[in-house]
């Protein structure tokens, strides 16, 4: 589903934040990204949204190498990974349901459709009962959990999650992850990016390190005693 092939990136500044980097991530898996501020973690991420692009090497997701990909086919790309961003990104004069339709709305999803996935999806984030809420109406875990919704809404084959507990509570932290578990579980790749040690001892998922912009760390399928 994602392989990088000795990937290089360098920004104009000579900031170099990818060096050489190769890894595979198969199509289900859930694996967490980790490292310090500065590791590379974020490019890693903006690389495979096509955000940025290399200045060497070969990227390749669900089956199509992204130097092939057109400017314009980008938003195509996109459509097959849900974002869940730290910040939320929630727009403050919709309600919770204008929220997550407003994403299918986006990639031209009929009145009909929306109206049959956006409560379902509410539903699997347990936010079923607040869809007439405004975004200031929620506390910060409830936020999360819509952004998560509106990640979901359009049924991605991949979930790309950065930092998605870095704004909420310890314990919201653990149900975020479940959500993510669960999420996982029914067959979507899901990528994490996290600083939070304590839930990547207890989630036993695979743990990609990044250090210096190049993989100093990785599990696979083995659980890591030490991090």
């Amino acid at each position: 589903m994602i392989e990088f092939k000795n990937v290089s990136k360098v920004y104009n500044n000579g900031t170099e934040a990818l060096r050489n980097l190769s890894l595979s991530i198969a199509k289900g898996e859930f694996v967490f990204i980790v490292g310090s501020s500065g590791a590379g973690k974020s490019t890693f991420l903006k690389l495979i949204m096509r955000e940025e692009v290399p200045n060497s090497g070969e990227i390749v997701v669900n089956g199509r190498k992204l130097s092939t990909v057109r400017k314009r086919d980008v938003p195509y790309l996109r459509r097959t990974m849900g974002i869940v961003f730290q910040d939320f990104r929630l727009i403050d004069k919709m309600t919770v349901y204008d929220n997550v339709a407003f994403a299918m709305h986006i990639v031209g999803a009929s009145d009909r459709e929306i109206r049959k996935r956006v409560p379902y999806v509410l539903g699997l984030v347990g936010l079923e009962k607040k869809m007439d809420n405004h975004p200031a109406e929620l506390s910060g875990g409830e936020q999360q959990r819509v952004g998560l919704a509106r990640a979901l809404v359009n049924n991605p084959s991949m979930i790309i999650a950065d930092e998605p507990t870095g704004n909420v509570d310890p314990a919201m932290s653990y149900e975020i992850v479940e959500l993510l578990t669960e999420i996982n579980r029914r067959g979507t790749t899901v990528l994490m990016v996290t600083h939070e040690h304590d839930l990547v001892k207890r989630f036993p998922r695979r743990v990609i390190e990044i250090q210096g912009g190049t993989v100093v760390g990785d599990t696979g399928s083995e659980v890591r005693d030490e991090f």
